[in-house]
């Protein structure tokens, strides 16, 4: 079985998700950094499913300490989700960043869109207030 097949057979084995209250920290692993445009509505799902069915604003931290780098998919897919979050009401806040990951958000100049914590943390204690 080759590794998309094997991921469109598990997409929850990409992401973990762990709630704090009201808050839900998503983290995903490392096999994301290589996720290709096919699996994004597959991993939008997976994502944005349970933020859905909140009925406060939806508070979210992405966790992305397991991943060294990650690309336009990803992007995409952080984009969609911080749009989703923000129609509702919420915040969407990312920690963990990898001096790579940050250089990327850098040059894009999507650092201005979200605010960016050294741990999950201090991200939870923001997202709290």
């Amino acid at each position: 079985m080759n590794e998309d097949l094997a991921r469109m057979t598990h997409p929850n084995d990409d992401f973990r998700l762990e709630w704090h209250g009201n808050t839900v920290v998503i983290t995903p692993t490392g096999n994301v950094e290589g996720m290709n445009w096919e699996l994004i509505e597959q991993a939008a799902e997976v994502v944005l499913g349970p933020i859905r069915e909140q009925h406060a604003a939806p508070m979210v931290v992405f966790d992305l300490a397991q991943m060294n780098y990650f690309g336009s998919v990803f992007l995409a897919l952080l984009l969609r989700c911080h749009k989703n979050v923000r129609s509702r009401g919420g915040e969407l806040v990312l920690c963990g960043l990898s001096e790579t990951a940050r250089e990327l958000l850098k040059i894009t100049a999507l650092d201005t869109v979200w605010a960016i914590y050294d741990s999950k943390e201090a991200a939870l204690k923001a997202v709290d207030n």
